[in-house]
């Protein structure tokens, strides 16, 4: 199976990069997958609406770090996955990851949360050890099963953890706010992790206000062993008054400046990859979530270029 192929036209791609064939240290790769949704179903159309959006932020010249990644950076298309299976879909995506990773530092664009556990996996195999990870969400992730489905877009984190996947003590959930119950909830915490409530992150947005938050995730993502660190973001982490377009969208959640705010302050951490997740267009207006969305994937690689430029 080819793993690879342009599934949009060749002038969509993210910030305008073009399709290269030459090694790059940046890669964006899309995965069109929302097979294990929950509620409402399109994020498969993510990832074709996260490059339309970035295209408005042009010379793609970060106004913080005074640098851009256009230069660094290669858009890879989209994955051709199966459709209907999702164990089959994780199976398919762990596989095309393992010689991505051996060639770019890579951001990946959903798709439905369910992609994040395969990514995972491919990245301890690499990486030869769990990874310490910041999850942005308005959900745990860390239910048992969906509907009596064993594994969904809501089960990945309990499912990392178990798999030893992930650091326990190095995992931070930041945002989260949705209905569950307390065992659901707070398995994280009890795993060892620290869980940030949109409620704990009421009224502060910069980085003064949000210093001892900051504080505590460098410590936890840093430690003594300097473990690769994982980004997972969910865009349904923001209010759906900055997010709209999503399927599960859950009221109370964070501004789009206080997730900057957030990837700015951590940006020298000893970040491995990304990926956005959760974008899906149908229920957008003016383009307001894939902007978002594309505002933060930019912000992550120009952090990760003004942090370490030469490697």
């Amino acid at each position: 199976m080819q793993p690879l192929t342009p599934a949009y036209s060749s002038d969509n791609t993210f910030l305008g990069v073009g399709r290269r064939e030459q090694a790059a240290r940046f890669a964006v790769v899309g995965v069109p997958f929302d097979g294990a949704v929950t509620n409402r179903p399109g994020a498969r159309f993510g990832p074709g609406a996260m490059r339309a959006a970035s295209r408005m932020l042009c010379d793609a010249i970060h106004p913080l770090y005074q640098c851009s990644p256009r230069e660094a950076l290669v858009d890879l298309g989209d994955l051709v996955l199966p459709t209907t299976s999702l164990e089959r879909q994780r199976s398919a995506l762990q596989a095309a990851a393992a010689p991505l990773l051996a060639v770019h530092h890579l951001c990946w664009l959903g798709g439905d949360h369910s992609i994040t556990l395969p990514i995972l996996r491919a990245y301890r195999a690499a990486w030869g050890r769990p990874l310490a990870i910041v999850h942005l969400d308005a959900h745990c992730d860390t239910w048992s099963d969906h509907l009596g489905e064993p594994s969904g877009h809501g089960t990945w984190m309990r499912e990392a953890i178990h798999e030893g996947l992930v650091i326990p003590e190095a995992t931070v959930q930041i945002g989260i706010r949705s209905p569950a119950a307390p065992q659901v909830r707070e398995l994280v915490a009890r795993a060892g992790g620290r869980v940030i409530s949109a409620r704990e992150l009421r009224g502060r947005e910069n980085d003064q206000q949000l210093a001892d938050v900051i504080g505590e995730v460098r410590a936890r993502i840093a430690r003594p062993d300097q473990p690769p660190v994982y980004l997972t973001l969910d865009i349904d982490v923001l209010d759906p008054a900055f997010a709209p377009g999503t399927g599960t969208p859950e009221a109370g959640g964070l501004s789009s400046a206080q997730v900057l705010t957030l990837l700015e302050a951590l940006d020298g951490a000893n970040w491995v990859g990304m990926d956005c997740v959760e974008v899906a267009p149908a229920y957008d207006h003016a383009q307001i979530t894939s902007l978002a969305a594309a505002t933060f994937v930019w912000t992550y690689l120009c952090g990760r270029l003004a942090s370490r430029p030469a490697g």
